[in-house]
């Protein structure tokens, strides 16, 4: 193995300063792919109204199935890139970089295609009305042609950050968001081209991001890759695969989520007095809303990983509990923000989001007052499944993944309603809220004092070794 031959800062330089440095990159690179389905929001709820809205909603579960692919090969081919050279073995680490970015690649292809060869039935899966189904076609037929781009730009951002670089992750996210924004204004508002010509935006900022990656990819700072690195090999994918996921599996319970709570919706919506797409709509502007947090909070436990990853391999498990420790400050204090802000301008922020009807506001300000009534300890449950994931754990992580939304959520959400109609639905988010964090400080406490017992046996070690 090639041994390092001077000191890495992710060993040695304050652990907040750590944070800020590659924390803030991630931080802004989430936000920046959570706006990128804002934006479109944004501009269709003006152009178009409540059922461009709900349409995006529809076809939000193939975006998330998009995220857990670039999160299964670009947190995953992180973690295995700094484990590694925290050990000093950057052959491997840089095997698990190239595999990671052909994998990238290969699934947002197998992605596109499937996804266009069945678009009408996976939207109606998803719990596309009569009303909506023309118009989540419209967005979906281009925005498909984006997945490869998407993954590349996504996974191998994390691979960059992961390489010393969160600045040119940072990069990459602003520049595709900005394009984004531009032709988004052109396309919709000026073209008139609507849901095809939101999509069109989309994609064509995801490839533009997406070229700065392969750029990089041949400008490693601490590898350098060659051709024989980008042959996937089993060993390599596999390992990759196994660390990432817990992230993977997070979108994927993510997607699941949104796939039986769009259901739900125009199940009990067409029960109610407030129909069945009024309330996907509303569902859909609020969950991308809620995103903006979310975005904040994974971009911190993101932020976390090399630090993690890095000083775990090294047995630096004092540094390992700091920045988890900082992870969880930070993102604490962004949902109380989040959470006050929820809760006293509901009807301000959806106005954003264009015009509706009285009973269109009416279920908005209940599901966001309702829904959303403990934001302020959601952070713990991502922070901890990233941190297990960064610690080569990726069996709790998955675990932690899947409390919220898959464990919690789902039975909830198909139990409540059944009692309490439409309205057992806004109850659902907070009892599974509660659960996960409750389940997450357990598995973080129990791991840390693992952790100390681990750092006393080796001091031990040590010592007798120089007696």
């Amino acid at each position: 193995m090639e041994k390092t031959k001077e000191v890495n800062p992710l060993a040695a330089a304050p652990v907040s300063r750590l944070m800020i440095k590659f924390g803030i990159p991630s931080i802004i690179g989430m936000l920046v792919g959570a706006l990128y389905n804002m934006i479109d929001q944004l501009f269709i709820g003006q152009k178009i109204g409540p059922l461009g809205n709900a349409a995006t909603n529809i076809a939000f579960p193939l975006t998330t199935l998009c995220m857990s692919l670039a999160l299964l090969f670009g947190i995953g081919g992180a973690s295995c890139f700094n484990l590694s050279t925290g050990m000093g073995d950057k052959k491997r680490a840089a095997h698990y970089a190239g595999n990671s970015l052909t994998m990238l690649t290969i699934s947002g292809i197998l992605l596109m295609a499937v996804t266009l060869i069945f678009l009408t039935p996976m939207l109606r899966l998803f719990g596309s009305t009569d009303k909506v189904l023309p118009y989540a076609q419209d967005y979906v037929r281009v925005t498909a042609i984006g997945f490869p781009f998407l993954l590349i730009s996504t996974g191998g951002g994390h691979l960059i950050r992961a390489d010393g670089s969160p600045q040119i992750t940072m990069l990459l996210n602003i520049v595709g968001a900005v394009v984004n924004i531009v032709l988004d204004a052109v396309f919709v508002l000026v073209f008139n081209w609507g849901m095809a010509g939101a999509a069109a935006a989309t994609v064509i900022g995801q490839f533009v991001s997406a070229v700065i990656v392969i750029v990089y990819a041949f400008r490693f700072k601490t590898i350098k890759l060659e051709k024989k690195h980008f042959i996937p090999q089993r060993c390599h994918v596999k390992r990759v695969s196994s660390i990432g996921m817990a992230s993977c599996f997070n979108q994927i319970a993510i997607g699941i989520v949104q796939v039986v709570l769009n259901n739900s919706l125009k199940h009990y919506g067409s029960q109610s007095s407030y129909g069945a797409d009024d309330p996907i709509a509303v569902a859909g502007i609020i969950m991308k809303v809620n995103m903006i947090v979310f975005a904040i909070v994974i971009g911190l436990a993101q932020g976390a990983q090399p630090i993690q990853s890095f000083n775990y391999g090294a047995r630096n498990f004092s540094r390992v509990r700091e920045a988890f420790r900082l992870a969880v400050i930070a993102g604490g204090g962004i949902s109380i923000i989040s959470f006050i802000l929820f809760q006293i301008f509901p009807k301000e922020i959806l106005m954003l989001f264009g015009k509706g009807s009285d009973s269109y506001f009416e279920f908005g300000v209940k599901f966001f007052r309702i829904f959303l009534f403990f934001t302020w300890i959601n952070c713990l449950q991502p922070i901890t499944s990233t941190f297990f994931t960064s610690i080569g754990k990726p069996i709790k992580g998955v675990f932690m993944s899947l409390t919220r939304q898959i464990i919690f959520f789902v039975p909830i959400l198909l139990i409540l309603p059944t009692i309490f109609g439409i309205n057992g639905i806004l109850y659902t988010g907070p009892i599974a809220d509660v659960l996960s964090a409750i389940v997450a400080i357990i598995l973080a406490s129990y791991e840390f004092k693992a952790m100390k017992k681990l750092e006393s046996d080796t001091k031990i070690v040590s010592g007798s070794g120089t007696e």
